[in-house]
């Protein structure tokens, strides 16, 4: 409510320009939030969001002095969250311009979480922010022609040199590719640490020679480096070489790499990255068409050493689609089944590529996967395979395949059942007889349970109660002699079916209703 009170009058202020007595409404409310924030903090100091809304108001309101005491006790009492640190030090370094109380606050934070690569990744960022402020600084001093001496700048921390010491002593402490590579992307947002980065490369390919991730990032640096300047007499055609040259450097990398860590993960920085050029704008045919072939050819070098990865063939597969390579997709699709034959989306990949296609193969294919996958987890194929049949095949072949599905997952019990029918009736079974089944496996369940019934007898009676008498009077008898049963429902069944029979029909009903009510049926 004060909160709420403190902007309304903010925003009334601001409409009509009225400044009166503003210090003594305004301080008097911000005196009793503050208050209001230290008595709830009081209840529930292990609160964070609480602290973290003080924290906001502090700073909506600019209450330098009452933040600096809110993140002095937070710290003092969640000392074990990282995040809470790094917001303090930023806020001291950002706003207040301290860079040595932020310093402080690092090194305090590090003494409680020696091993974490987030604090020392934003320690190291904010040495290199304070270097470079005193770096301006002290250009802008020799340009007004200022005496240096008394300001005394340190050549040291003008290059870098307490971010260098950090790093050092981070990298004792931290292993993983991951925090060098953080720390070097923030070392390169910087102009004058070429040698700092440097040192972190070194370190990089010494320490880390058989990691994928590295490997990746020397690669992709190959883009960045030794770029054209953009001037008026740079052509087009200049530019789509240069791309080129710039591209073919870093997949020379890539090639280096697969050799060095032939693993599969390898291969897929390597993909990835081609893709990732393929798929990028670019006005020239010719270079797209280098970056098209750069691609089919790293995935065929990938199949051909057996590591690429099963997601991956899904990408290739799209990728020969769309390039009208349709009998090399047809090959591509089978050698992913033969490598991942107990795999359900391969098989599933392999058989939409076939159904595109309107291949003729798509029949023995199915057999083949469901022979091969076995019963273990085959719904996603047997619907795939009733949904093209449906569209393909007679009514009487999808019947078939119907019940052929439908018995498949009998043996596997009443889960695997219902399971099938959920998915199966979606599509519109054409057989009664397939609703009958499944009310029939319901009805011998232990704990047969009349909500299941209902919706089976539902769903049957949307496709067939126009032209079936029975279904209805059997659906009334479940109401009347199941346990859970709700004999007053079966007055509006009979009111329904009065409304959907059709003919002859309506009498052979009324007159079965009759005998089931005098207890002759």
């Amino acid at each position: 409510y004060e909160i709420n009170l403190l902007e309304l009058i903010k925003k009334r202020r601001a409409r009509i320009g009225y400044s009166f007595k503003k210090d003594e409404i305004e301080k008097s409310i911000l005196h009793r939030v503050h208050s209001l924030f230290n008595r709830a903090i009081g209840k529930w100091k292990e609160d964070v969001q609480l602290w973290l809304s003080h924290v906001a108001f502090c700073k909506q309101w600019n209450a330098k002095h009452q933040l600096s005491k809110v993140f002095s006790s937070m710290l003092a009492i969640h000392p074990n969250k990282p995040e809470l640190w790094i917001m303090a030090a930023k806020w001291e370094m950002e706003t207040q311009l301290s860079s040595e109380s932020a310093r402080h606050l690092f090194l305090r934070a590090l003494r409680f979480h020696p091993e974490c690569p987030k604090l020392y990744q934003e320690y190291f960022r904010m040495e290199l922010m304070h270097a470079e402020k005193q770096r301006r600084e002290k250009k802008e001093f020799e340009r007004a022609k200022m005496d240096l001496r008394e300001f005394n700048y340190s050549e040291e921390i003008l290059g870098g040199e307490m971010a260098r010491i950090i790093y050092r002593e981070a990298a004792q402490k931290i292993k993983g590719v991951e925090f060098h590579l953080a720390v070097l992307s923030i070392a390169n947002l910087f102009d004058f640490t070429q040698d700092l980065q440097k040192e972190i490369l070194e370190s990089l390919q010494t320490k880390y020679a058989d990691s994928p991730l590295m490997w990746d990032y020397m690669a992709r640096r190959e883009l960045e480096l030794g770029s054209l300047q953009s001037t008026e007499h740079t052509t087009k055609q200049m530019k789509v070489s240069e791309m080129t040259q710039r591209e073919e450097r870093c997949c020379a990398v890539f090639e280096e790499a697969v050799r060095a860590v032939a693993t599969e993960d390898m291969w897929k920085c390597y993909i990835t990255f081609c893709l990732e050029r393929y798929n990028r704008k670019t006005n020239s045919e010719e270079l797209k068409q280098k970056r098209l072939e750069r691609t089919l050819s790293v995935f065929n070098k990938a199949q051909e050493s057996s590591l690429l990865a099963e997601t991956l063939y899904k990408q290739w597969l799209q990728l020969l689609l769309e390039s009208n390579c349709f009998e090399r997709a047809t090959e591509v699709a089978e050698a992913a089944t033969k490598r991942f034959s107990l795999s359900v989306e391969t098989w599933q990949m392999r058989l939409q590529v076939l159904i595109q296609l309107k291949s003729g193969d798509v029949t023995q294919c199915f057999e083949e996967a469901v022979k091969r996958v076995k019963s273990k987890g085959t719904l996603p194929l047997w619907t795939l395979w009733v949904e093209w049949s449906e569209g393909t095949n007679s009514k009487e072949d999808t019947e078939a395949l119907y019940q052929r599905s439908y018995w498949t997952y009998r043996s596997g019990g009443y889960k695997k059942v219902k399971r099938i029918f959920t998915s199966l009736c979606e599509n519109r079974p054409f057989s009664l007889d397939f609703f009958r089944k499944m009310i029939q496996i319901e009805k011998e369940q232990e704990s047969c349970k009349v909500l299941h019934l209902r919706e089976y007898y539902e769903r049957a009676l949307r496709e067939f109660g126009s032209t079936d008498s029975d279904l209805w009077l059997d659906y009334i008898k479940e109401e009347l002699n199941h346990p859970q049963g709700k004999p007053e429902n079966c007055g509006s069944i009979h009111w329904r079916a009065m409304k959907m029979l059709q003919g002859d029909l309506v009498e052979d009903f009324v007159s079965k209703y009759t005998l089931l009510q005098t207890g002759h049926l």
